[in-house]
């Protein structure tokens, strides 16, 4: 008999949330706060508790991927690792060529999170590096220097990891030099994998009332690597993301072509069923509802037939390949597609392909795509 938690194959990705950090950056929007002295201890014993709360509904699910972020998941200690790992084995089943990846800080990775993670499952690492020009670390309150990402890209990629390096650009007074620099002293360092932000001002961040005339252009910087990272063997296949050849992240393509996952800790959001869920935000009430044994999602949503179809449409042009429109119209119905179709071609033809397998941005159309997802939503 099916679980009507979980997707027909059964098989699913997995989303740990770890929401400390040493420091909290200006610019950043994500659950995360600094931690007590034992918040770190008493939030894994919490973090067992929701785990055991969902193996009541959907049992020990066969996982493709999992990622442990943040926060800053190497704010925990060898020991507090060991208990992370002995939970996840506890309740969770991964298939033989599962994609595990951890993020990571340059200041706070160590040797020790490194052979922790290569005797479990950890098969790709994400670095926070964020910029290699010191000035702008210091800018953007990141606790790291340049020579210190340099060692950890080093670290992990000895290691054997495949690894991720993440950079902002479109930063104040940031430079094309600097930018440029940084991507070449990025592609230098052996990595496989990049991901690429614009600053955007969040709100509820100490950043959210800058002028945004106070930043630079971002359009310039992501043009030139666009035509760079391809010059060196990376390949763009989603609008922030360039690999190296089948060193794409599995679990955020999960994201993007409408996957489930689970989503487990404190402000985790998960998509089960076609049921987008998000769990509470407070360390106090995070504890609360485990201690009580009770759930701790705070919110969730079933989105209406258009809602999904229209968001499929967009996380689907997210990526290179696009709108796959066989699978689309089988889904959502052609009515749908054609609805989207008509909003797409209101924009320049240079933005967008069109054929009979794929509706797709053009490299152009990545550079504006934040302005066509605005139509289509």
């Amino acid at each position: 008999m099916s679980n009507p938690f979980l997707p027909p194959s059964g098989e699913l990705s997995l989303y740990i949330h770890i929401p400390f950090c040493e420091r909290k950056c200006p610019y950043c929007a994500f659950e995360s706060f600094i931690p007590s002295r034992v918040d770190a201890t008493v939030y894994l014993e919490l973090l067992e508790k929701e785990f055991e709360w969902w193996s009541i509904r959907i049992g020990k699910p066969m996982f493709n991927t999992c990622y442990i972020g943040g926060g800053t998941p190497t704010i925990l200690n060898s020991q507090q690792w060991s208990k992370l790992i002995k939970t996840i084995e506890k309740y969770c089943n991964f298939t033989p060529s599962a994609e595990i990846t951890v993020e990571a800080n340059p200041n706070s990775l160590k040797a020790e999170h490194l052979h922790a993670w290569r005797d479990w499952r950890v098969n790709r690492v994400s670095i926070g590096v964020q910029s290699f020009d010191d000035a702008e670390l210091e800018q953007l309150g990141r606790m790291h220097n340049s020579a210190q990402a340099y060692e950890a890209l080093s670290a992990a990629i000895v290691s054997g990891f495949s690894v991720n390096a993440d950079f902002i650009f479109g930063l104040p007074g940031q430079t094309f030099h600097n930018w440029s620099r940084t991507l070449k002293d990025a592609v230098k360092t052996g990595v496989d994998h990049l991901s690429l932000y614009q600053l955007t001002l969040e709100p509820g961040t100490p950043w959210e009332n800058m002028p945004s005339e106070n930043l630079s252009d971002g359009y310039y910087p992501y043009r030139w690597a666009q035509w760079y990272l391809p010059r060196k063997g990376f390949k763009q296949y989603e609008v922030a993301n360039f690999s190296k050849p089948e060193c794409e992240s599995k679990h955020n393509i999960n994201y993007w072509r409408e996957g489930e996952y689970l989503g487990v800790g404190l402000g985790a959001s998960g998509y089960l069923s076609e049921w987008r869920y998000k769990n509470i935000s407070t360390l106090q009430e995070y504890a609360d509802a485990m201690t009580s044994r009770k759930s701790a999602i705070t919110s969730g949503e079933r989105l209406t037939p258009e809602a999904k179809a229209r968001e499929a449409f967009i996380l689907a042009l997210r990526m290179t390949d696009g709108v796959y429109r066989d699978q689309y119209k089988n889904k959502y119905g052609a009515f749908y597609e054609q609805m989207l179709l008509d909003i797409l071609e209101s924009f320049p033809k240079h933005l967008y392909e069109i054929t009979d397998r794929n509706i797709k941005l053009t490299t152009k159309g990545m550079r504006v795509a934040n302005r066509i997802w605005l139509e289509l939503i």
